[in-house]
């Protein structure tokens, strides 16, 4: 009972899946907008070869000496900057989380983390503790004395909003107080953890400058600055290999872990950090192995993976649909009063849904409604954040221009009949139609440059009555079949 599927009321069997795409076992074939961790592609042919070929010579532990782990070492470091240079090699992002933390915690003897609210980390006992996206659902005393939960850095919806002189400055300074509490309790902080975009969190992308001031504060405290990539690393906001890189060159985390994207979904992940972080790690005396952490197969895979990224041009593809998909998601922001903000870098957007723009009240049976019904018309797209009202794209990095016209079309469809059935479309033209008559509402914005590679768009003021649809009205048919 405690394990869940997608669509739970008419969940799918997948048998198989190429590319962008996934197939029943009907063979209906449905765009898959979800599944980040097959990062290029489901059932990639390099890929595959390169496992089929490495399995067929050997497959063991790393405690023997191999050429592959050294080179994927490489390669995976010289994407990042110059001080981080030591891979810890591992299976999946909870492993990574989990070994940062052990990293942290012996590097100053320091115990305590600071987490940011809604976050998500992974699924062992330790990180299940700094995941609030998790330990919520727990009950007002599960936090644990030890873990310390800062405001997330969302100008939309969070505590400093998009009309803040300086967000990024008012967010640290939460992280700030947070130590200097910590520290009067006699208390000493190990860690600073945070993807470097929010996804279970909403889609969030903190404000430029943020990561800089709270590393500048976690520092002094004697802590270190884990940048968790499992989900928006390797390539997906698009001109920058990393998403930390969006803070800007002079932002460079001590910690950085990844997950299974970087395997395309084979179970392998990394640890990467300073020199001086491992060796403290070293001086414990306590040995780390494990056991299929960067065996062979692992890293012919994730060099296959790297070399996919490189041949494909999947950066360059991540930034020209993604402003693509940001630009036809900005003019149907400007349709419906459903869409309250578009976010994204890349291929990593999402669309807040809401009930009424002013108030920006979440549209959480309205986020459920549309991807079940995006599900009718073949499109796997899923919501999330703390209200679950969020629409999350993070596809496999091949999506295409025509993959994102098809879905914002079907959107566009679906969007209009909830706003017809509600009665919200009627609502919110003649609200347009008295303010033409006046003067522009204040605080309405256009949408912004789509070849910028970071869109949050914020709307004007508009309401809706009442939550409810009809479950009978059709969607018009016309459809784009990719």
């Amino acid at each position: 009972p405690s394990c869940k599927v997608f669509f739970a009321k008419d969940p799918l069997k997948i048998v198989r899946a190429q590319g962008q795409y996934m197939f029943d076992e009907k063979g209906e074939k449905y765009l898959d907008c979800i599944n980040n961790v097959a990062h290029v592609g489901h059932s990639h042919p390099y890929v595959i070869k390169a496992a089929t070929k490495q399995m067929e010579l050997l497959n063991t532990n790393s405690r023997f000496l191999h050429d592959n782990l050294v080179q994927y070492a490489q390669r995976l470091t010289a994407t990042l900057p110059e001080k981080l240079s030591v891979c810890y090699f591992v299976n999946s992002g909870s492993e990574a989380n989990d070994l940062a933390l052990r990293l942290a915690r012996q590097y100053h003897g320091h115990q305590d983390v600071i987490t940011l609210e809604n976050a998500y980390h992974g699924h062992v006992t330790s990180l299940i503790d700094i995941s609030p996206y998790k330990f919520n659902q727990l009950g007002k005393d599960s936090q644990k004395e030890f873990v310390h939960v800062a405001p997330s850095p969302d100008i939309y919806r969070g505590k400093y909003r998009e009309d803040h002189p300086d967000p990024s400055s008012a967010y640290a300074e939460e992280v700030k107080k947070i130590i200097e509490e910590t520290q009067k309790k006699g208390r000493k902080i190990a860690a600073f953890i945070a993807e470097s975009m929010q996804s279970c969190g909403g889609q969030v992308i903190p404000p430029v400058g943020y990561f800089q001031k709270v590393a500048e504060y976690v520092h002094a405290a004697g802590g270190v600055f884990i940048a968790d990539e499992v989900q928006v690393g390797f390539g997906r906001v698009g001109k920058h290999f990393w998403a930390f890189q969006l803070q800007g060159e002079d932002f460079v985390p001590d910690i950085v872990t990844m997950g299974k994207p970087i395997g395309n979904g084979h179970p392998m992940s990394c640890v990467v950090t300073t020199r001086e972080i491992a060796e403290s790690f070293g001086a414990s005396g306590l040995e780390y192995f494990n056991t299929f952490g960067g065996n062979p197969v692992s890293c012919a895979i994730g060099l296959a993976v790297l070399e996919v990224i490189e041949k494909e041009d999947l950066q360059g593809n991540a930034t020209r649909v993604g402003n693509y998909l940001l630009e036809l998601l900005a003019e149907q922001k400007e349709k419906h009063p459903l869409v309250g903000d578009i976010r994204g870098v890349g291929l990593f957007v999402g669309v807040d849904l809401v009930k009424d723009r002013q108030k920006r009240t979440p549209a959480t049976a309205e986020a459920l409604h549309l991807i079940y019904k995006l599900k009718e018309h073949q499109i796997l797209l899923s919501a999330d954040g703390p209200h679950r009202n969020i629409l999350k794209f993070k596809p496999p990095m091949c999506f295409t221009m025509e993959d994102a016209k098809h879905v914002v079309e079907t959107i566009d469809a679906l969007l209009t009949e909830m706003e017809e059935a509600t009665g919200m479309k009627r609502e919110n033209d003649a609200s347009t139609n008295a303010q033409s008559k006046t003067k522009p509402a204040e605080g309405s914005s256009q949408p912004e440059d789509a070849n910028e590679s970071i869109g949050h768009m914020n709307g004007a003021a508009c309401r809706q009555e009442n939550g409810l649809y009809s479950k009978k009205r059709s969607v018009p048919s016309k459809t784009v079949r990719t």
